[in-house]
């Protein structure tokens, strides 16, 4: 299955590779060329499909559980200031993924969007102490009853050139449904209430809409 985000870039593809097979076929006559562009051709192919792949989630719904919303690899669990939205102290914990991850975002908990603002910005390589607050990016803040507010932010990197984000305020939504995209990779940050007991470590590899992340 392929998110729908990726459907008309598929498409292309799906006609640039073919037509250059047609091609390569038409105009190389030295055998082993022939076949090493063709080849080049399939494995860009490969790699466009991988990038929007979106296997089903089996969330196990709870109230006081904070999921991961993206798949990756944890490089950041620390106390920080956060001065976006909160102007307060809270728990950050940082999931990186590479072009080889899952790209989907999902809701890491279920409850009311009271908050969601999209900020234009760089494009720094997305472990880079500042790209959390100068890189292109997108800010949503999540509420319920049990565990309050929380905060994600999903952002753009080196190759990471459009964010796609879903939520928008008031809406009310679901623990592990689809949140959004981030086009070839990056980063998510969690920020979360000093009082939640973190469940991973740092470079723990975390399965968006499943594995649990912080309980309250």
């Amino acid at each position: 299955m392929f998110h729908k985000e990726g459907y008309k870039i598929i498409l292309i593809a799906t006609f640039t590779v073919g037509l250059g097979i047609i091609l390569i076929d038409s105009f190389v006559v030295i055998n082993w060329l022939n076949k090493l562009l063709a080849v080049c051709l399939l494995i860009f192919y490969i790699t466009i499909l991988q990038f929007f792949r979106n296997p089903k989630r089996n969330t196990q719904l709870s109230d006081n559980a904070i999921i991961a919303p993206v798949d990756g690899k944890v490089v950041v669990i620390e106390e920080v200031f956060e001065k976006e939205y909160f102007n307060e102290n809270r728990i950050q914990v940082s999931i990186f993924m590479s072009p080889l991850n899952v790209h989907v975002t999902r809701y890491p908990i279920s409850g009311e969007i009271k908050y969601s603002k999209y900020h234009p910005g760089k494009y720094l390589v997305a472990w880079h102490p500042k790209a959390s607050e100068e890189n292109e990016r997108t800010t949503v803040v999540i509420e319920n009853k049990v565990i309050g507010e929380i905060l994600y932010r999903q952002i753009a990197g080196a190759l990471a050139k459009r964010i796609v984000n879903y939520a928008q305020p008031k809406m009310n939504v679901i623990q592990g449904t689809d949140a959004g995209f981030i086009k070839f990779g990056s980063r998510v940050d969690l920020f979360l209430p000093l009082t939640a007991a973190i469940k991973v470590n740092l470079n723990d590899k975390v399965k968006g809409g499943e594995q649990i992340i912080a309980m309250l």
